[in-house]
This record gives C-alpha cells, sequence and structure tokens, in this order.
C-alpha cells in the first residue's frame, strides 16, 4: 500500500496564475472544487464548484464523470486541513476504480491554505473571488 498521497498541494499564488491565464485552445484545463459545507457562504473562488464534504461520498463518482478530461482538478476547503485533502484522496480512488487507463491523465492537486488563505491575498479582486462578504471571514 502506499503512503503518497494521490495529489499534490498548489499555493494561492500558484493558482491565481493559473485562473488568469487564458488557454490559447480555450478549453478549460482546470476546475477547482470547493468541498466547504455550511461556510461556503461568504464568497468563493471564481467558477468553483461546490460539493459539500458531508455529501461528498454521495456525488463523487458524478463528480469523476464530469470532471474526466480535465487535465487539473484543485480541490479545497476552508483551511485544507481536513476535508479538502480527504476529498482529493477519496476522489483519486474514485478515478482510478472508473478510469484505470494510465492514458487517461489528470493531475489531483490541493490548494495550501485553503479558501481562507487565498481570500486574505485575492478577496479583492473579481477575477479570482466572487460573492465575497467580509462579515464571514473578519
Amino acid at each position: 500500500m502506499s503512503l503518497t498521497p494521490p495529489f499534490r498541494y498548489i499555493n494561492a499564488a500558484q493558482l491565481a496564475e493559473l485562473i488568469k491565464s487564458k488557454p490559447a485552445s480555450g478549453v478549460k484545463e482546470f476546475a477547482v472544487v470547493d468541498v466547504r459545507d455550511s461556510d461556503f457562504v461568504g464568497g468563493n473562488i471564481v467558477s468553483a464548484v461546490n460539493y459539500p464534504s458531508d455529501l461528498f461520498h454521495a456525488s463523487v463518482d458524478e463528480l469523476a464523470k464530469k470532471l474526466e478530461k480535465v487535465p487539473k482538478v484543485i480541490f479545497h476547503c476552508a483551511l485544507s486541513q481536513a476535508r479538502g485533502p480527504k476529498a482529493a484522496r477519496i476522489y483519486a480512488e474514485t478515478r482510478s476504480h472508473a478510469y484505470p487507463d494510465p492514458s487517461v491523465q489528470q493531475e489531483i492537486l490541493v490548494l495550501r491554505d485553503g479558501f481562507s488563505g487565498f481570500q486574505s491575498k485575492y478577496r479583492n479582486d473579481p477575477e479570482l473571488i466572487e460573492k465575497f462578504n467580509k462579515y464571514y471571514h473578519d
């Protein structure tokens, strides 16, 4: 059994650069999966899809199918200490069973410091954060 996690970390600056890069092909090269539950209110990363951790097991098959051809999938929760990494691991396991073909490559990432860290740097940038309400974060 491998002790290496099936994902690696990405920091806020790397994700911001990825979001702001406009691929020449026009094809989206990544997806952001926010696994916060009731704490999803008060803002999110632009284009993030919310798959709450308390329902994640029930929806992970659908998510794996939906993101089948996306080269990079980035998971996060509020701090990316528990829910984000756990969801990334469950997603990776589900995906490896659904798509055992090694030619179907996908990089699975976890946002270091989660939404809290990301919004503390980029909360005023509408290209990166939407629906922000400082009431929930200050």
